[in-house]
């Protein structure tokens, strides 16, 4: 029996080349995001897809209603969106802040309302939210993104104690600068590895923690950055 995979922000970087490398591991996959090109993508690796945000509860129910109805099962969901506003710190207004708050955090508490029951039934299943090398060591170029996602982290150990008995394992991958991304030599200088990361890198980052492989890991912030972070 073929696995099932959701991803989200598939419609090109990051979440597209998680969402060909899950398609060529033998997934069957259904992916969103709000400009076509996930659904697009999809369908051309044989998927299913929807057009719609993340950042909305209605389009998120349509995706997992639509896997469901397709595929009878989610065993994996990868939660990937993109960065929320910058600016000033204290000239963020309450918009922008509640914005990024339901872009990057609570999307991904809707989605586990929908899929959790889902995966109980089944016996377990396996989580993934991309975050950013910044949810550890917060900085001003990325005001509130840091900030949400560290807040994402927080959510994902506790849900994560929940549930790890229960056969649902969750993780997060923290990438550092990637080549979706332009490059620039003050950000490329940073990084120890002196290269930006490649999409395809962190591809493999997060199907491993879907992996068997990854059976034992739930809770954990993976870094894949090349070094840029400096904490232990």
């Amino acid at each position: 029996m073929s696995k099932v995979a959701i991803v989200t922000g598939a419609g090109k970087g990051m979440g597209a080349a998680v969402l060909k490398r899950l398609a060529g591991e033998g997934y069957k996959v259904a992916a969103m995001s709000p400009s076509g090109a996930a659904k697009k993508l999809a369908e051309s690796l044989g998927g299913i897809g929807v057009d719609g945000s993340n950042a909305s509860a209605t389009d998120t129910e349509k995706l997992v209603k639509l896997t469901l109805d397709a595929y009878g099962r989610i065993d994996a969901v990868v939660n990937n969106t993109g960065h929320p506003p910058k600016g000033a710190l204290l000239e963020i207004s309450d918009e922008a802040w509640l914005q990024g708050f339901e872009l990057v955090h609570l999307s991904v508490v809707r989605m586990l309302r929908l899929v959790t029951p889902v995966m109980l039934k089944q016996g377990g299943g396996s989580i993934v939210n991309i975050l950013t090398y910044a949810t550890l060591e917060p900085e001003a170029a990325f005001p509130v993104s840091g900030p949400v996602r560290a807040a994402l982290a927080a959510f994902t150990k506790v849900y994560a104690d929940e549930y790890a008995a229960q056969g649902i394992r969750i993780n997060n991958v923290l990438p550092g600068y990637i080549d979706s991304l332009p490059e620039k030599p003050e950000r490329k200088s940073r990084i120890p590895m002196a290269r930006y990361g490649r999409v395809e890198e962190i591809a493999g980052a997060v199907s491993f923690l879907l992996s068997e492989n990854a059976g034992y890991i739930t809770g954990q912030n993976l870094r894949v950055d090349g070094g840029i972070t400096r904490s232990l």
